[in-house]
């Protein structure tokens, strides 16, 4: 009886605590972040006269692709995740924003893989975290590709960044085009890795786990990537919509190539939390902008206003959505 109890409250805390302490956390978290920031309140300023200014559509724009930038990802879950469980669209676009809002207190946004999981059936949702990683590599695939042309296009120019000047170029250059290749031939490859598996004793015990992949054919692993390039092009518009915004002269062909080479400089360093990647983007953002534009604080407001939108918009209304949750269901979990 009394474990029954202990059980009961135990429910009651994560089903109706946990939600709207995630959303206290968050939002202190970004105050907080904001605050440490340097330049903050300039971006801040520069943010709030665009709103009054003729170049405001530009930001509503980047905010409504804010949707189309999640709502590709929110498609290419749902596309991995059918092999396992059939969801609607809109469940999926509800388990994107609530996996961004555990991202922000997890080291290099694992929690995202939890948020996810939460919208699949028990039972079920162990099997779901190597469905969301085949996600992730589709994604990064285009992100290290995207970058490799980047590299190449932009030393061509002899216009390197000082952080990548000498060697390092080269080694990076090398470095992204070996993990692109080698990322890719494991992606198209992931049926015939996962058997190989099976053959490994010490990984027996996790096989029930990950065999979902098996299903995973050429044409739905396509499928994803090209929804992940859809998304990565997505991202490439928002930021030379921000620049812009904030008067950063740049063209179409340096915006790509400085925001592929920051996004390869982001997937290669950890980071504790998606909430210290506004440091980390400033920082980079304008090591790598400031080749073709000395604006530097339009290149803060606009690293300041990607931030905002892509990130700590979704996950405020992901913790909103973590309140009609109900992690635990059945009477025996």
């Amino acid at each position: 009886m009394l474990s029954l109890v202990r059980n009961k409250n135990i429910k009651i805390i994560i089903n109706y605590v946990l939600g709207p302490l995630v959303f206290i956390l968050l939002s202190i978290s970004i105050y907080r972040q904001i605050q440490q920031q340097p330049n903050w309140k300039e971006s801040l300023v520069r943010l709030k006269l665009s709103l009054n200014s003729s170049s405001a559509w530009m930001l509503g724009l980047v905010l409504l692709l804010m949707f189309f930038n999640w709502g590709f990802e929110a498609r290419k879950w749902q596309v991995a995740i059918n092999r396992l469980q059939k969801i609607s669209y809109i469940k999926s676009f509800k388990a994107i924003f609530t996996g961004t809002t555990l991202a922000s207190f997890t080291p290099n946004r694992t929690g995202e893989y939890v948020g996810r999981i939460l919208y699949v059936d028990e039972g079920k949702r162990l099997q779901a975290i190597p469905v969301t990683i085949i996600c992730s590599m589709a994604q990064l695939q285009v992100t290290l590709y995207a970058g490799f042309i980047a590299l190449v296009s932009i030393q061509s120019t002899g216009a390197l960044p000082s952080m990548f000047e000498g060697n390092l170029s080269r080694v990076l250059l090398y470095l992204v085009l070996g993990s692109a290749l080698l990322l890719t031939l494991i992606y198209l490859q992931i049926g015939w890795v996962t058997r190989k598996l099976h053959k490994w004793r010490p990984l027996s015990g996790i096989i029930p786990y990950i065999q979902i992949v098996e299903q995973f054919n050429a044409t739905i692993l396509l499928r994803i990537l090209s929804l992940s390039l859809c998304r990565y092009l997505v991202f490439v518009l928002q930021y030379y919509l921000v620049f812009q915004v904030f008067d950063v002269s740049v063209s179409w062909l340096q915006c790509f190539q400085a925001v592929s080479i920051l996004f390869v400089f982001l997937a290669i360093i950890p980071s504790f939390t998606f909430l210290t990647d506004l440091g980390i983007r400033w920082k980079a953002g304008i090591e790598i902008v400031s080749i073709f534009s000395s604006n530097t604080i339009g290149i803060f407001a606009g690293a300041f206003t990607i931030w905002l939108f892509n990130l700590i918009i979704p996950a405020l209304i992901g913790s909103l959505l973590i309140l009609g949750i109900r992690i635990i269901k059945s009477k025996g979990a």
